[in-house]
């Protein structure tokens, strides 16, 4: 029903709006019950969308929702530890939605090759530089994970845009996964900081879960275009 898929956006907005609320105070006893409630709504309103236009819904977006809202829920506890096991299925979570761009159709010859790769090392350069500023504070074990992490939400990035080059989706479709995955992209970077420079200008989530929030629902609001 029509209904039911406002109701999952009327959850993902108020939940939402609560927990940023939660990250600018830094009550750490709101965020983490409001922070799981996020990613399930967006799940919930992808399949009652699904279901609503009698389209099957995609196994990888189904299970990319999952592992990030898994990954959202590994990331609460503090320590390395958890910090790691949340990384891990987030980058699952970033592999699963490249396969549901690729699922979507993206024709790669009708992409210029030229701007491929300009797209790719845009991508790669920010992810460098990043990590150069990072390198004197995070500790050692985890810096070429992390590398290897923010590479893989950069080539999560690169597919997205590929869908929009190789016209395999609606205009408004490819640019809104595009700018979601964007927004993936920069609260991943800021969370980085976040956790580990004491310097950093950034000092609470509300970016990261800002670009976040936001960007998990555009990329899922753009690939529902496939079921129209």
């Amino acid at each position: 029903m029509l209904y039911l898929i406002w109701l999952y956006v009327a959850f993902f907005a108020v939940f939402t709006a609560i927990h940023l609320y939660a990250s600018y105070r830094k009550k750490d006893s709101l965020r983490g019950p409001t922070k799981m409630v996020i990613l399930l709504a967006i799940l919930g309103m992808y399949l009652e969308w699904a279901h609503y236009q009698g389209a099957d819904p995609s196994v990888f977006v189904v299970f990319a929702l999952i592992t990030s809202w898994l990954g959202d829920v590994l990331l609460i506890p503090k320590g390395v530890k958890w910090f790691t096991a949340g990384g891990i299925s987030f980058w699952i979570s970033h592999f699963l939605f490249i396969f549901a761009y690729i699922e979507s159709g993206i024709v790669f010859s009708r992409i210029n090759p030229i701007v491929a790769v300009a797209i790719a090392l845009v991508y790669a350069i920010t992810v460098v530089i990043l990590f150069s500023k990072l390198k004197a504070h995070l500790p050692k074990p985890l810096f070429y994970p992390m590398f290897l992490y923010l590479l893989t939400n950069g080539a999560m990035n690169v597919f997205a845009w590929f869908r929009l080059l190789s016209g395999s989706c609606t205009l408004l479709g490819g640019i809104l996964t595009g700018i979601g995955a964007l927004m993936f992209f920069i609260s991943d970077s800021s969370l980085f900081f976040v956790r580990f420079d004491k310097n950093s200008k950034i000092k609470s989530h509300f970016l990261v879960m800002l670009t976040y929030s936001l960007g998990e629902f555009l990329i899922v609001l753009g690939l529902m275009f496939l079921m129209i």
